[in-house]
């Protein structure tokens, strides 16, 4: 098989609100499909392992959160050497004092001893705020397929984080969400807007399940660099997506549509100074 082309998965799945164990058991089944089918990485949605709402969790929340030391590093660091797949996945971070937890991603790849890396995500959504503290950073990964860039849920909504990514030399861009049904059309905007402007593949994955009376809708898809829809998920429940991820032809995108290569960045200094007004840089 062509090197430039590699097979990932996207596990939609209905994690178990609260139930770290019945996921956790959930998510290792995933990951041995995955590479059963020959992925070489397999990407989870937002707060995989705990379930998404936590208002309905409350202060168990804290006692969800995972720290270097916890089951949920040691099973994905055990299962991606052992299956020699890179796992991305949401989870509750546990943060340095008492009481602070990040909605973070990590990153666990092959032949790692413990996690090679975590994006926290840093636009949080609504009530999210009440819960989580935010991340402020933008991390690439090194994986075995090439660099990669997360974005989690909302994030995806602000252009910028996407270029950031990408400018920073991710190969691939990978949005863990727990999107919900009443917002389906920004899912679809959003995720054709993020792939086409930076002339990047992205896997958009998404929870698929009620939390209760918030319905995440699952319609997880790899879009190509051109925006489009290469594969989707069903919308009426769980399921393994297999997707292949073409470099060469997203090389080639980014030579017939240069997006990246035609950007002005000195003609965007009212961007910049508008930021430093209002004290967001």
């Amino acid at each position: 098989m062509d090197q430039n082309i590699v097979k990932v998965a996207l596990a939609q799945f209905n994690s178990r609100l609260g139930d770290k164990q019945h996921n956790l058991q959930r998510m290792a089944d995933f990951c041995h499909q995955a590479a059963h089918l020959g992925a070489r990485l397999i990407c989870f949605p937002e707060l995989a392992t705990t379930g998404y709402r936590g208002d309905l969790l409350s202060s168990k929340l804290w006692d969800l959160s995972d720290s270097e030391d916890s089951e949920t590093y040691q099973l994905f660091s055990s299962l991606a050497t052992s299956l020699d797949i890179t796992i991305v996945s949401g989870f509750a971070e546990r943060g340095r004092y008492l009481g602070e937890i990040f909605n973070s991603v990590g990153v666990w790849n092959p032949g790692c001893d413990g996690i090679s890396g975590v994006f926290r995500k840093v636009h949080a959504f609504g009530i999210e705020k009440q819960w989580f503290s935010g991340g402020d950073s933008y991390p690439v990964f090194d994986t075995p397929i090439g660099k990669i860039g997360v974005m989690i849920c909302y994030d995806m909504g602000f252009p910028e984080v996407a270029r950031i990514l990408t400018l920073q030399g991710a190969e691939l861009l990978l949005a863990p969400s727990a999107w919900c049904v009443q917002d389906r059309d920004m899912w679809d905007i959003n995720t054709a807007c993020r792939a086409l402007e930076n002339g990047s593949h992205l896997l958009a994955v998404n929870r698929w399940g009620d939390e209760g009376d918030l319905h995440l809708f699952g319609c997880s898809k790899l879009l190509g660099p051109r925006g489009q829809v290469l594969k989707e998920a069903t919308c009426e429940g769980e399921e393994l997506l297999i997707c292949e991820v073409n470099f060469t032809v997203q090389a080639h995108t980014r030579l017939n549509i240069p997006y990246l290569r035609d950007r002005k960045p000195q003609s965007y200094a009212r961007l910049v100074q508008h930021s430093q007004h209002t004290g967001e840089l």
